[in-house]
């Protein structure tokens, strides 16, 4: 049994049955939580993402935020912000495009928005001397315009799970039977519209939505800025369970090994984007990543790498290509998407309709 799990047992023994959500805020945020003990990134942890695939990833998003900035008209005080920077690696790629341009590393600041103190230790050790002013935070900024990326944040974010019975909704919980945590349901109806045959699962990111409006408000507050979010999801609410656990890059069960286990959910970005204009930014997309990166100029950029490059190497970039693009099994073109705010309706690059 572990640790995250004993502390539930004893949690539902006093209070009873507990949302999904709320077992999903144990298993991350618990002392002895997933990101507090566990290495989830790269070949070793539990999934990798897509800037350690490749610098092409982070070097790409790099170029689009410079670019929102610059056609801000270069303002000063701003803050270059990552939501969930995991080990730092998608920060450094996007400071060594944006150092190309010195006007922007004298106008910013680094904010990573980061709750576990172990990763926060190997992101400064991982940024190390690229930018001289970093700091961490545990929710977005509001004070300056943000330039800001989340890759792979919203979709680690509790949701709550509604069941449809008896032409009714109900809440799923989490309860004990024996020495067993399993799943249940709530006795009473939740106030959820909409209709749906029976069994139909919905799923709500309640938190996501509130800080997707955050962020939203504070662009439309400052009147410039953008925010990049790019996450494995739908374009609109389609019903259905998406809630997962992967252990070692394979498949796992939600409710075995509490805070040892990555779980997840696909994102809303329809419910984002509607969130986003409640707080009066302009929503784009979603659009499928490699779409995005293409757009933006990954086959350029892979050209460039693989010039003169051994054999080995220029098959290494092509394989990424392949990975972040493509829409393959196993491959993330498609599967993940990008999602732009802005405080103006105009397109921002890699966003245009085609």
């Amino acid at each position: 049994m572990t640790p995250v799990e004993e502390r539930l047992k004893r949690r539902i023994a006093l209070t009873g049955p507990i949302s999904v959500a709320d077992y999903m805020a144990a298993c991350v945020g618990d002392p002895d939580g997933y990101y507090a003990r566990q290495e989830p990134f790269g070949a070793s942890g539990d999934f990798v993402t897509a800037p350690e695939i490749s610098q092409m990833f982070g070097e790409i998003v790099g170029a689009w935020l410079l670019d929102r900035w610059r056609a801000d008209g270069a303002p000063d005080g701003i803050d270059l912000v990552e939501l969930g920077p995991g080990r730092g690696t998608l920060m450094a790629d996007i400071l060594r495009v944006v150092r190309r341009d010195p006007r922007f590393i004298a106008a910013s600041r680094v904010v990573l928005v980061e709750s576990s103190q172990r990763l926060r230790k190997r992101q400064a050790e991982t940024i190390g001397g690229l930018h001289p002013r970093l700091s961490f935070a545990d929710r977005p900024p509001r004070e300056r315009p943000l330039y800001l990326v989340a890759n792979e944040f919203f979709d680690a974010l509790p949701i709550r799970q509604f069941v449809r019975q008896d032409s009714r909704w109900f809440e799923r919980t989490v309860g004990v039977e024996g020495d067993r945590l399993l799943f249940g349901l709530s006795p009473f109806p939740a106030p959820v519209t909409g209709e749906a045959p029976d069994g139909a699962v919905r799923e709500v990111c309640a938190m996501g939505e509130a800080i997707a409006r955050d962020i939203a408000e504070t662009l439309t507050t400052h009147g410039k800025g953008a925010a990049l979010i790019v996450d494995y999801g739908y374009a609109d609410a389609i019903g259905g369970e998406t809630l997962q656990a992967v252990h070692r890059h394979d498949h796992a069960e939600v409710l075995d090994r509490p805070g040892e286990v990555d779980l997840s959910a696909h994102v809303d970005f329809g419910a984002l984007g509607r969130a986003a204009a409640r707080g009066g930014a302009k929503a784009h997309g979603p659009v499928g990543q490699g779409a995005f990166l293409v757009a933006l100029g990954l086959v350029e950029r892979a050209g460039q790498l693989g010039t003169g490059a051994s054999t080995e190497t220029q098959d290494e970039i092509r394989a990424a290509v392949n990975r972040l693009a493509g829409v393959g099994p196993g491959e993330m073109g498609d599967l993940f998407k990008a999602m732009a705010l802005t405080v103006t309706a105009d397109i921002p690059p890699g966003f245009a309709p085609g």
